[in-house]
């Protein structure tokens, strides 16, 4: 078993699936976004609002540094700009989760906690944006991919059960 980096666009069920993985299999899981809210004491959102991207990026790469060095047989949710970090290869098997732009808002908007779950992603505050930063990061997303699981009108578990299968596969 070696790491598992979930990557894809903001909103897309990293988090969902994780949980589902880790009840299915034997990985643990952290997520990069709460391991950075812990390291600063305060939310992601505040972050970017006060110090920056460029400032929230340094903290990523802090991150993905000790993930490199000391993280094995693990789940990392990442967030959805986490990819850029020069080692993301170097710290485990690399799944995309894929959907269209559309498909993602829809599913935001359907979550029983729609209202919150748009507030905490700063970078979806402008829609049109959003959709020309998804446009520029599919791409990217798909050339880093080890595995590419598309999540369009599947539930959590039934992503987690083919991402599993997947990996297996693959090591």
């Amino acid at each position: 078993m070696k790491n598992i980096v979930l990557i894809g666009f903001m909103g897309v069920g990293k988090g969902s699936i994780a949980r589902e993985i880790i009840k299915n299999s034997e990985y643990i899981a952290v997520d990069t976004d709460d391991l950075i809210e812990s390291m600063q004491n305060r939310k992601v959102k505040e972050i970017f609002e006060v110090e920056g991207e460029k400032y929230f990026r340094g903290l990523e790469k802090k991150v993905a540094l000790w993930l490199e060095n000391g993280v094995k047989n693990t789940l990392i949710s990442t967030g959805g700009g986490f990819y850029k970090v020069e080692n993301l290869k170097n710290i485990g098997t690399i799944v995309f989760l894929e959907a269209p732009f559309d498909s993602i808002i829809k599913r935001i908007k359907k979550h029983p906690n729609a209202a919150s779950k748009l507030k905490k992603r700063p970078l979806l505050k402008d829609l049109k944006k959003a959709k020309e930063l998804y446009d520029i990061r599919r791409p990217e997303y798909l050339a880093l991919a080890d595995i590419v699981v598309n999540v369009e009108e599947k539930s959590a578990y039934e992503c987690a059960k083919e991402l599993l299968k997947k990996v297996k596969k693959d090591v």
